[in-house]
């Protein structure tokens, strides 16, 4: 049996999508399994063409982040939408071209992502010519840049490797929620040439000591929500914030899973992480109508405007030239996000 999957075809296909006089853009929605994904397609095509660099279309401020970026020499710059223009041909790793109205008017030439595909009444924006791998059973899109680079018979450098092993440890949470067996033997391989240092440097890089406060008043609020725990932090300066207190309880013995919620640029935002119950499916339940609400079973998000929501009938007034809420609003919005996740699911076992 073959290490890696064959693909050598595929391989064959996107090189010959490359021209020594292009410019090509691989752009991101920037975290540690997308940024392991650009430089290795990065490196891969390197040599065949004329540049390739890496754009990332969201702001980055998680300190691990920040750290993985600095240690790893990550060059990224920041999409602006002049960048059409300036460039020949686009790709685009561990997202599809669904995933953002950023991304929708960009004919792709390369895409390789491993979340779930549109449906087929939404298919997505590409070149003409193209290639296309999205495989949703694999648990990072780093696992599956490794078998490109295996493929192509590229050791990756330290750099590289680390940044695709950093990336598979993080999309499958050291392989603790959904993982397959390419991405342990990615991850195996990918201990060959990375460096121990680095990623001892970054992963000990999680918190920034502003964050602790928040810490204080996750604990302080926490209540059940059903099978689950729920708690609410008020206003928070970036939702990352929310993942990383989500992320934390995950660590806790017993606990099923975990619902983070927040008041961030006027919306309300809550984070899922749990295992063995469709998160992806109570966000959707709880605020698709109100809002944006989805994500896969172990870990979902959902974000809801603040001019749509009502207690009962009435719609919670916001005065929103204040630059913080009062003690009362804020317990009037968590209110509504409780009842709404106790009504739509979390009270009772939801489906695998």
């Amino acid at each position: 049996m073959a290490y890696f999957r064959v693909l050598s075809t595929q391989i064959e296909k996107i090189y010959s999508l490359l021209k020594k006089n292009e410019d090509w853009l691989i752009i991101i929605n920037a975290d540690p399994d997308a940024m392991g994904s650009a430089v290795a397609l990065q490196r891969l095509l390197r040599y065949r063409v004329k540049s390739v660099h890496i754009a990332r279309i969201n702001t980055i401020s998680r300190p691990d982040n920040l750290a993985m970026i600095k240690k790893l020499h990550i060059h990224m710059r920041t999409w602006e939408d002049g960048m059409k223009e300036k460039y020949h041909k686009f790709a685009i790793v561990d997202s599809q071209p669904h995933h953002s109205p950023i991304f929708k008017d960009i004919p792709f030439s390369i895409v390789i992502d491993h979340h779930p595909l549109p449906d087929k009444n939404n298919p997505p924006l590409l070149a003409e010519q193209y290639h296309f791998d999205v495989r949703p059973d694999y648990g990072a899109t780093s696992s599956m840049l490794t078998e490109y680079l295996y493929n192509a018979e590229i050791k990756p450098g330290k750099y590289v490797a680390t940044a695709l092993l950093y990336g598979i440890r993080t999309d499958t949470s050291t392989f603790s929620r959904h993982t397959i067996e390419v991405d342990l033997r990615a991850y195996h391989y990918l201990t060959r040439f990375f460096d121990q240092n680095l990623l001892t440097a970054i992963l000990r890089s999680e918190y920034f000591i502003q964050w602790l406060p928040y810490f204080s008043r996750a604990f302080e609020k926490l209540r059940p929500c059903g099978i689950g725990q729920f708690t609410y932090l008020s206003d928070v300066d970036n939702t990352d914030i929310l993942v990383v207190i989500a992320d934390f309880f995950l660590k806790v013995y017993g606990l099923k899973y975990i619902i983070v919620a927040g008041i961030n640029n006027k919306n309300a935002v809550c984070i899922f992480r749990g295992s063995k119950y469709n998160l992806g499916e109570l966000a959707q339940k709880a605020f698709s109508d109100i809002g944006s609400a989805g994500g896969h079973a172990a870990l979902a998000r959902a974000e809801i405007p603040l001019s749509v929501l009502k207690s009962g009938k009435n719609p919670i007034k916001i005065d929103f030239r204040r630059k913080n809420f009062s003690k009362e609003l804020h317990d009037e919005i968590e209110k509504f996000l409780f009842l709404r996740l106790k009504q739509n699911g979390s009270s009772k076992k939801i489906t695998k």
